[in-house]
This record gives structure tokens, sequence and C-alpha cells, in this order.
């Protein structure tokens, strides 16, 4: 089965820190196809910007490697605005990518932090998303 996601920055970043991490396990299937990273502009250049920060320490081959891989792999969507007020404006368009997306696919909103989101079953932690790969036996 393949599946949906928007793919927060901070677990984008915590699977290029820790190799065998739960993030870093939800990020390999977006590079075999079982996950389909849903990606915008603004996603794209949030993530350009989080990984370049010098605390990282990213060399720029492995930054590459992860922006291509999302882009290659992702399907663009042309996010809808939506009411719904949160807590960070930032998080809006990771929000309001995975809403449009779900118009026409289940799609889910892997986050690591969810107090910044309202409480929906389709907006999930990574481990929460590993779960439901690893539960799907495919």
């Amino acid at each position: 089965m393949k599946y949906y996601a928007v793919i927060d920055t901070n677990v984008l970043v915590s699977a290029m820190l820790k190799e065998n991490s739960v993030p870093k396990k939800v990020i390999d299937p977006v590079f075999n196809g079982k996950i389909v990273p849903l990606i915008h502009d603004e996603i794209l250049l949030e993530y350009e910007r989080v990984t370049n920060r010098p605390k990282f320490k990213f060399l720029d081959y492995v930054i590459e490697f992860f922006l291509n891989g999302m882009k290659k792999h992702g399907k663009y969507i042309d996010a809808k605005d939506f009411e719904d007020e949160l807590p960070d404006p930032n998080d809006k368009i990771f929000y309001w990518v995975t809403l449009t997306a779900r118009e026409d696919v289940d799609a889910y909103l892997v986050m690591g932090n969810l107090k910044h989101f309202p409480i929906k079953p389709f907006i999930v932690t990574p481990r929460e998303m590993l779960d439901i790969i690893e539960s799907d036996g495919d």
C-alpha cells in the first residue's frame, strides 16, 4: 500500500541527525515509494532553510540528497486556505497541504509536536506513522 504524508521539518531533521531513529524509519519509505511526501514550495523552502542552519552541521550533499528525494518522490499540492487557527502561523502550510490532499487521498501529517495542531486521527507522530505502515503487512 502507498501512503501520502506531509512530513514536518522537525521529523526530516531528526531523520537526518539519527540513522536508526523512528523519524529515519519514516523517511526511508519515501525513497522506496511506500510514502509519497506531499510538498509545497513553502514546505520545501522551510526544509532548506532549517537544514542549512549551522548548528546542524549537515554536509551539503546530505541536504541535497534528502531534499532532492522529497522533490523526486513527492507530489506537489496547491494548498487551499482553511479557517483553522494554529498556535504557530508557520505550521499553517503543513496543515493546509494535508487538508487539501485529504480531499482526494487518505493523507497524514507526520508531526513531532502534536500540541500545535488540533486533535485529528490523520495528524500522527513518527511512531504512529511507522505503526500504520508496519500494520499494513505489504
